[in-house]
């Protein structure tokens, strides 16, 4: 097949959209399929650094979007060129990540003759843009031929606004890699109790509420020690500094954001993930915590729709409830005075892991796509 991947976000900037599609694009290259990239990059390198990629919009403009920044171009003059690569690619698929975030996949909804695949990865409480722009989306959403969610909490949020036919098909992860051994990272390998928190210090990540459960922790074990693992800014530095001397919590890291070869080594250095999110649905699957069990790390995460999704009985992960300090400090004790629970976690996390493996979920992708190609032919 010729397949487009098609992201409304910066490429230039790490993000689960772009790991998403780079993912999916080296599983489908290596099954033999020709994959093109489409996407605006704030980075003049980008095509000559990642294979097959055409950039589209070089003016980033950040959008704030789900309590998050979203890095998107709004540039009027990406029609001309969207319109010849797709004729250029004459691509039999064209797969558009959250295809109606403005404003490259509308446009590239509005000139493909492909067959259209939309995969809705984000979960919220409402939506400003859709429910501005729903007559124009409403149009768009008619020029998809099939679409995807990356969880039951991605597909209830677009579902409610949108109600159409969705597949549910998640994130992967590689579980090879993440299972691969590192060096663990210098200073914790003295004895403490390691907790991490990974993820940037924004409200809906819920890292307040995991610094008053440590507080509590603190209180009643010693040697408990919490590294941030995540991007953050000098203002948000200053004022997480400021709220942990307040709160009296002491032996806290901020290790800001590190490469993926150091994420790999904090996690597997690590005793627990602690993953606080935020009530309100707004993490529609949780790769984090993916990427922890594959590490062979505990998990102890908030109980929302999203990282249900990851484990759904509850044998993978210690699910607590969200927005609840105390509840938290309760599972988090228990982790540290119960190795046999430890273990019991890890053995499941990692089985769980494996099932997310990027080679089964290229796969039911790629079976999506001929279920599409075929169902166009008898049409036409």
């Amino acid at each position: 097949m010729r397949i487009a991947q098609v992201s409304p976000y910066d490429f230039a900037v790490p993000g689960g959209v772009t790991t998403h599609i780079t993912n999916l694009t080296e599983q489908f290259r290596n099954m033999g399929h020709k994959v093109d990239i489409i996407a605006p990059s704030s980075s003049e390198g980008t095509e000559s650094e990642v294979h097959g990629f055409h950039r589209v919009g070089k003016t980033i403009v950040p959008l704030r979007s789900n309590a998050s920044i979203a890095r998107v171009s709004f540039s009027l003059t990406l029609a001309p060129h969207i319109r010849r690569i797709l004729r250029a690619g004459n691509f039999d698929i064209v797969h558009i990540h959250e295809p109606l975030a403005p404003l490259l996949p509308w446009y590239v909804l509005w000139f493909s003759n492909a067959v259209n695949v939309g995969t809705f990865h984000a979960s919220r409480e409402k939506s400003t843009v859709y429910r501005t722009y729903r007559q124009v989306i409403k149009h768009l959403q008619g020029k998809l031929h099939g679409r995807i969610a990356v969880s039951l909490a991605a597909r209830d949020f677009v579902h409610a606004i949108f109600p159409e036919e969705y597949r549910i098909i998640p994130n992967g992860i590689d579980p090879e890699r993440y299972g691969t051994r590192m060096p663990v990272v210098n200073g914790l390998t003295d004895g403490k109790y390691n907790i991490v928190f990974l993820g940037r210090p924004e409200k809906r990540k819920g890292l307040p509420v995991l610094l008053r459960a440590m507080q509590l922790v603190q209180r009643l074990r010693t040697g408990v020690r919490l590294i941030v693992v995540g991007a953050c800014s000098d203002r948000q530095h200053q004022r997480l500094v400021k709220r942990v001397s307040k709160l009296g919590i002491q032996d806290v890291r901020f290790a800001g954001f590190v490469s993926e070869e150091d994420k790999l080594r904090y996690l597997q250095s690590a005793h627990v993930l602690v993953a606080p999110a935020r009530s309100g649905g707004r993490e529609s699957q949780g790769l984090v915590l993916l990427e922890a069990m594959a590490a062979g790390t505990p998990v102890i995460a908030s109980d929302i729709k999203g990282y249900r999704t990851v484990s759904p009985e509850g044998e993978a992960a210690l699910y607590v409830e969200p927005d609840d300090h105390r509840a938290l400090a309760r599972a988090i004790l228990r982790m540290i005075d119960h190795p046999d629970t430890r273990d019991r976690y890890r053995v499941a996390g990692l089985a769980c892991a494996r099932t997310f493996s990027w080679d089964v979920i290229s796969r039911d992708v790629c079976d999506y796509y001929y279920e599409l190609l075929k169902v166009k032919k008898v049409m036409f």
